[in-house]
C-alpha cells in the first residue's frame, strides 16, 4: 500500500505530461499537493518538515532559474547585437546541412559545455543556437537534450561522481573492506568512473546517428529515418572521435575531464572534417518550408525567431562571448588553478542553514553558478564589446525577464515535490522516505535481473530531481546495497547508476522546462518527453546489456 501511495505523485506527473500533454506549470503544483497530502496522511510528516522541504526546494529552483536566465540573457544579447547573424554564417560555412549542424552543436558543443558546467547549462545554451540556424524550436530542444547524455556522468568536471557518489559511499567500513582487496577508496571511485565511461562509450558511438534519426523522422517532410542513414558515416565518425578519447581519459586520468577534453579533441577534428566534406552526404537535407511547420514546432513566434539586428560583426567578435564563456567555465572548474576555491569560498557563499527549524539547508555561490559567471557576466561584457545602444540593452533585459517568468512555477513546485518525497523519512514511526520505499519495492521484484534495472533507477532519479549528481546522492547507496546482497559487482552496478542518471537528462522535467523556456516552446514539455522517452529507454536497455556482459566476463570485480 505504501509503495502505491509513494508512486502516486510520479505516476500523476508522467501521466498528465506524457499522455495528456499538460504543461509542467500546470502539472507540478498538483503533483506537489498530492505529495503533501500523502506525506502528511500516510507518513505522518510534520507541518514543519513539509513547509521546510517546500521552501528548500523552492530555493534550489532559484539556482536553476538563475542558470536559465543567464543563458536567455546571453542569447538575447547576441541576437540584439547582431552577433547571431555572424555566428549563423560561420556554421553555414562549416556545413549548410542541419544533420551535420545537429551533430556538431547538439552532440560535440553540448558535450564541451556539459564537461565544463553541467547542471542543465548545455541544452539551454545549444537550443537557441540551433534555432538561429533555422531549426524548429521544438526540434532544437529535443536534439540538444538527447545530445546531453553521454557527457553528463562527467559533467561539471566530474561532479556526478566526485560530488554525488563519493560523499554517499565514503566510510571507514568501506575503506577497510577495499583495503582487504588491495584498493583505496580513490581507486574504487576511479573504477566507478571507468565503468560509467565504458557503457556510455558503446552507446555514445551511435548517439549522433540516433539524434539525427529522431530529427529526420519527427521533423522531416517525409517523416523517415532514411535521410539520417545517409549521414551515418559522418555520424559514426563524430561518435568515434569523441568516445575514444573520452574513454581513454576516464581510464588514464579519472572522472574530471573525459567530457571536457574528449569534446575539445573531437571538435578540433570533426569541424575541419565537416568543412572539407569528409564522409558527408552529397545531397543536403533540410526541414520543410517554415509555412508548413506545426504550431507546436514553433511555440512563441517572437521568441523563436532568429535575431534580425542589422549590425555587421566580424566572426571572431561574434564568437568571442562564447570563447569567454568556455574560458571562464574551465578556469573556475579546475581545482589546480585555485580560482574554484576563491569562487566557492565561504566568504562569498550565501547560506541558509536549518530552514524553518529542520536540518535542511540552502546555499548559493554567485561566483560559481554558471548563470552568473559566466553567462550574465559575459552578457554584460558583450554590451561593450559589440557597442550595443542603450535601447537594445533595455529591450534585451526586459525580454529575458519576461521569458523566465513562466518557467518559475514549474521549477519551484517540481523541486518542492521532490523534496517532500526525499524527506518523508522524517516521521515519528521511522518509516523510510517515499523514494526509498519505491526503490526497495523495485529491488524485491527485479533483483534477479538487477543489472538491467539499475540504469532505470538512475533515470528515475534524474527525472525526479533534474540532476545526475542528485540522482547519485539518492540512489548510489541503495544500488550498492542491492549489488552486495545479490552478489554482483558493486563497481559495475554503481557505474550503471551513474550512467542512468545521465540518460535521465533527456527527459527530466527541469532540463526540459529550462530548455523549452529558452527557445520559446514552454508548454510543450509533454511532447518533448514523449519523443525523448524512445532514445532514453533504448539507451538504458543497451547499457544494461553492456553491464550484463561485463558481469559475465569479470565476475570477481569488487
Amino acid at each position: 500500500m505504501m509503495v502505491l501511495l509513494a508512486a502516486i505523485p510520479i505516476l500523476f506527473t508522467i501521466l498528465m505530461m506524457v499522455v495528456f500533454n499538460w504543461p509542467a506549470k500546470r502539472v507540478m503544483p498538483l503533483a506537489w499537493l498530492m505529495a503533501v497530502v500523502i506525506a502528511a496522511a500516510a507518513w505522518g510528516m510534520s507541518t514543519q518538515w513539509i513547509v521546510g522541504s517546500t521552501v528548500a526546494g523552492a530555493m534550489s529552483a532559484l539556482n536553476i532559474l538563475i542558470i536559465v536566465f543567464g543563458a536567455l540573457l546571453l542569447m538575447n544579447t547576441l541576437k540584439n547585437s547582431g552577433a547571431i547573424n555572424a555566428i549563423n554564417r560561420t556554421f553555414y560555412g562549416i556545413s549548410p546541412d542541419p544533420r551535420i549542424q545537429a551533430i556538431i552543436i547538439a552532440f560535440l558543443f553540448v558535450a564541451f559545455v556539459e564537461g565544463a558546467a553541467g547542471f542543465g547549462t548545455p541544452a539551454a545554451l545549444a537550443g537557441p543556437l540551433l534555432v538561429t540556424l533555422g531549426f524548429p524550436p521544438l526540434a532544437a530542444v529535443i536534439v540538444a537534450l538527447i545530445g546531453d547524455s553521454v557527457p553528463v556522468s562527467f559533467g561539471a568536471v566530474g561532479t556526478p561522481i566526485l560530488g554525488g557518489v563519493a560523499p554517499v559511499l565514503r566510510s571507514d567500513a568501506l575503506t577497510a573492506e577495499l583495503a582487504q582487496q588491495g584498493l583505496t577508496f580513490e581507486q574504487f571511485l576511479h573504477s566507478v568512473g571507468v565503468w560509467s565511461a565504458i557503457p556510455h562509450a558503446f552507446v555514445g558511438l551511435f548517439l549522433p546517428l540516433a539524434l539525427v534519426m529522431v530529427l529526420t523522422f519527427f521533423f522531416g517532410e517525409k517523416r523517415s529515418v532514411k535521410p539520417a542513414l545517409a549521414v551515418a558515416p559522418f555520424a559514426l565518425f563524430a561518435g568515434a572521435v569523441f568516445v575514444i578519447p573520452y574513454l581513454i581519459i576516464a581510464v588514464v586520468i579519472g572522472p574530471e575531464l573525459p567530457a571536457l577534453l574528449g569534446a575539445l579533441i573531437a571538435i578540433a577534428i570533426v569541424v575541419p572534417a565537416a568543412r572539407a566534406g569528409f564522409l558527408a552526404p552529397k545531397d543536403t537535407w533540410n526541414f520543410p518550408e517554415r509555412s508548413t511547420w506545426a504550431a507546436e514546432w514553433i511555440g512563441n513566434e517572437e521568441l523563436a525567431q532568429p535575431g534580425t539586428a542589422p549590425a555587421e560583426i566580424k566572426p571572431f567578435m561574434a564568437w568571442l562571448p562564447y570563447i569567454l564563456v568556455a574560458l571562464l567555465l574551465v578556469l573556475t572548474r579546475i581545482d589546480q588553478l585555485g580560482i574554484k576555491q576563491l569562487a566557492t569560498a565561504s566568504s562569498v557563499t550565501i547560506v541558509w542553514s536549518n530552514i524553518l527549524g529542520t536540518s535542511l539547508g540552502y546555499s548559493l555561490q554567485p561566483l560559481y553558478l554558471p548563470g552568473i559567471v559566466p553567462f550574465t557576466l559575459v552578457a554584460i561584457i558583450t554590451i561593450f564589446l559589440h557597442r550595443m545602444p542603450s535601447e537594445a540593452v533595455k529591450r534585451t533585459w526586459g525580454k529575458s525577464i519576461k521569458q523566465i517568468v513562466p518557467a518559475t512555477i514549474a521549477l519551484v513546485f517540481a523541486l518542492a515535490m521532490v523534496n517532500i518525497m526525499r524527506f518523508t523519512g522524517n516521521n515519528p514511526a521511522g518509516t523510510p522516505d517515499m523514494l526509498r520505499v519505491l526503490s526497495e519495492a523495485a529491488a524485491s521484484v527485479f533483483s534477479p535481473v538487477w543489472v538491467m534495472v539499475a540504469p532505470f533507477i538512475g533515470v528515475l532519479g534524474a527525472f525526479m530531481t533534474g540532476s545526475n549528481t542528485v540522482s547519485n546522492v539518492l540512489f548510489t547507496s541503495f544500488q550498492f546495497q542491492v549489488a552486495e546482497a545479490a552478489g554482483l559487482s558493486r563497481i559495475i552496478i554503481v557505474g550503471l547508476q551513474v550512467v542512468g542518471g545521465a540518460i535521465g537528462n533527456m527527459v527530466c522535467v527541469h532540463n526540459v522546462v529550462a530548455a523549452s523556456t529558452v527557445v520559446g516552446v514552454l508548454g510543450s514539455e509533454g511532447k518533448i518527453i514523449r519523443i525523448n522517452l524512445i532514445p532514453t529507454v533504448v539507451y538504458a536497455l543497451l547499457v544494461g546489456l553492456v553491464g550484463a556482459v561485463a558481469l559475465a566476463i569479470l565476475p570477481g570485480l569488487f
